[in-house]
């Protein structure tokens, strides 16, 4: 499994959340929407501290991980986030890993 960051959604994320100390952002299944591979589940992120990382990539100093508790969600798949011009807010495409 692979974090893909393209350099927009960095863009975004360095310019709209704020990251303190030791933190970064965790990518997690929540319930609720739906993503190109779940019915019933979309992604969500959150500012928090790594406990478990399953994965942990940093960007331009910028730290985005998964927990492993969270790999039944992303299992199979490389995350790739993008940025969706028209919403102005990251968006995530599943690719088979």
């Amino acid at each position: 499994m692979k974090l893909t960051m393209k350099p927009e959604a960095l863009a975004w994320f360095k310019r709209e959340i704020e990251v303190g100390p030791k933190q970064g952002i965790k990518f997690y299944g929540k319930v609720y929407g739906k993503t190109q591979v779940h019915d019933g589940f979309s992604v969500g992120m959150a500012v928090d501290v790594p406990e478990q990382p399953l994965i942990e990539e940093t960007e331009d100093g910028l730290l985005f991980f998964i927990e492993q508790a969270d790999e039944w969600f992303f299992k199979g798949y490389d995350l790739v986030v993008a940025y969706d011009e028209k919403l102005a807010e990251p968006k995530y495409k599943f690719v088979e890993a």
